[in-house]
């Protein structure tokens, strides 16, 4: 078990990059930049036990600092999309960066994923290693209101579970949705995902418009965004059915079964054995494949990145959700304490 630091990159600033290996005792191991509070590489062991890279990233920084660029980022301080980027909080309305034609995505122009956030600590645990960033939001950035004080903490346990636990408080009343933009193959980079078995314990998505706006509807599963028995990501991707045909793959809000802690999905890799299963307390995941990927940047230096290369669970409030009553998403306030937890557990 050891938790090691080293220079990762320099911004264009001087700003130095750091980078923070956390391996437990199986000898799997995460490693996380100070540049968006990345997780920049997963290493775990499959069935022969040879370990392999289990998200989509880059050896070096300069791809991480590309506008668009949200592989392993904390995502804030809204994650997902704004439509028009406006939403009233007390009767006043806010107008947020508009980044994605007219509506907002991921936080903005320099989103959580693109600043630099300061190591708050490290700390060992029943021979799990954790590390704590910190990240301090000014009133008005982006458009937000409130100066929004924000850490995670990343725990990689004796059991190969990478924990995410976030917090946050708010100096006025403001809208928080965190999550991790991790892009997922467990098989490694070498080949896509379509072959990977996913399965999500969810009845219904979010319906959106052409520009991926939810309209505040929730629709049935029942066809090529059905995954609750388990099935190929491959299998229905090129249905031609509306919600999948638009967004050229899947990209789609699932309303998450149950409510606290609990398990929401589980993803399957055949040839490597690994299983991928998802805990979380989040209301809404955000099921998406890759669709746009093609392009001269390569998977930790080994392939280009092509569409379905990967894929995301991203836990999280339902998209444009403070724009939708149904979605029961209430602003941040001053007197109350943000915190949420994603869990990724890997197994065999």
């Amino acid at each position: 078990m050891s938790l090691t630091e080293k220079k990762f990159g320099t911004l264009s600033d001087g700003t130095v990059i750091s980078s923070y290996t956390l391996k437990n005792t199986n000898g799997a191991s995460v490693t996380l930049l100070s540049f968006g509070a990345r997780v920049q590489s997963i290493q775990m062991p499959d069935k022969r036990g040879n370990f392999d890279e289990m998200i989509m990233g880059h050896n070096e920084l300069p791809p991480y600092t590309h506008r668009g660029n949200y592989q392993g980022a904390i995502i804030g301080r809204w994650a997902n999309r704004i439509k028009d980027g406006q939403f009233v909080i007390n009767g006043e309305q806010y107008q947020v960066t508009q980044n994605e034609g007219k509506n907002h995505l991921h936080g903005g122009n320099i989103g959580f994923s693109h600043r630099v956030w300061k190591l708050k600590c490290s700390d060992y645990h029943d021979d799990s290693p954790s590390i704590t960033f910190r990240y301090c939001s000014p009133d008005g950035e982006e458009g937000f209101p409130g100066k929004c004080d924000v850490s995670v903490c990343y725990t990689l346990s004796a059991d190969n579970a990478l924990i995410m636990e976030y917090h946050a408080k708010t100096t006025a009343p403001t809208y928080l949705n965190l999550t991790n933009h991790c892009y997922f193959h467990l098989g490694g980079p070498q080949r896509d995902v379509l072959s990977t078995v996913l399965q999500i314990e969810a009845d219904e998505v979010a319906e959106v418009t052409s520009d991926l706006i939810p309209t505040g509807k929730l629709l049935s599963v029942e066809g090529a965004c059905d995954f609750r028995s388990g099935k190929t990501i491959g299998q229905d991707i090129r249905s031609g059915e509306p919600l999948i045909r638009q967004a050229g793959g899947y990209d789609h809000a699932y309303k998450l079964k149950g409510s606290g802690m609990r398990r929401v999905a589980n993803a399957f890799d055949q040839k490597s054995g690994r299983h991928l299963r998802v805990f979380t307390d989040r209301p809404s995941m955000q099921l998406y494949t890759a669709n746009s990927f093609d392009t001269e940047e390569s998977d930790h230096g080994q392939i280009p990145l092509k569409p379905h290369h990967a894929f995301c669970l991203e836990t999280q409030e339902f998209p444009d959700a403070m724009n939708h009553p149904e979605f029961c998403c209430s602003p941040l306030l001053p007197n109350e304490k943000f915190h949420t937890t994603t869990i990724y557990k890997f197994e065999l």
